[in-house]
């Protein structure tokens, strides 16, 4: 059974390393998609902000609508639903119909960010693993061979490729998946200020 898990170790090393490139590269590529997709969302959203600041120092909920006609943005197809809702049944039921469209938006929001999450928290187990495979077969080969101290710390400084490389996919998929849940959380939460004002423009009966 030992010698088996030694013909294990072998390939292990080289294994474990062509494991991590292969997810640095689906890492980095969603890293890119992620980042293009939530900055077009979050310039479109940038613009309804600017939109709902200028209404609240006018204080003319009207404008709402116009708004509302601007179908490129989150907020602006969340209030095309939302007045529709409150022009034919009024405020009941309007905070549920924005919390079902922000239930079915934030996955597509978030498309990704679990695979993300799942490198950062695993790629440096991968590559200690590796280093184990690298260090055992690095002893192995010196049990058949005259004992060398350089040879030895040649050996176990292979081995530790892996860990460093387990680490390098590691951390920049942390920091992107904490930096778009960022952005997320900020999408998210001008979806919720357009739900206050378009229940305020409800609850002023306005048909």
């Amino acid at each position: 059974m030992t010698d088996k898990f030694f013909a294990i170790a072998q390939l292990g090393h080289e294994l474990t390393l062509w494991l991590l490139i292969a997810l640095s590269i689906f890492s980095i590529a969603f890293i890119f998609e992620r980042f293009f997709v939530l900055s077009r969302v979050l310039r479109d959203s940038a613009k309804v902000r600017v939109r709902i600041r200028e209404l609240l120092q006018s204080n003319n909920l009207q404008e709402l609508e116009d708004i509302a006609k601007d179908r490129t943005s989150l907020e602006g197809r969340a209030l095309s639903y939302g007045l529709r809702h409150a022009k034919e049944r009024g405020k009941d039921g309007l905070e549920e119909i924005f919390s079902s469209y922000t239930l079915l938006e934030r996955p597509i929001l978030e498309k990704h960010l679990n695979f993300l999450a799942t490198i950062g928290s695993n790629a440096p187990f991968i590559g200690l693993l590796g280093t184990v495979f690298g260090v055992m077969d690095a002893f192995r080969e010196l049990a058949h061979t005259t004992p060398d101290q350089p040879a030895v710390m040649l050996g176990i400084s292979k081995a530790l490729i892996a860990t460093a490389v387990g680490l390098i996919v590691a951390i920049p998929a942390v920091i992107s998946y904490n930096y778009f849940q960022r952005q997320v959380r900020g999408i998210v939460g001008s979806l919720e200020s357009v739900k206050d004002l378009c229940v305020a423009y409800a609850k002023t009966g306005t048909k």
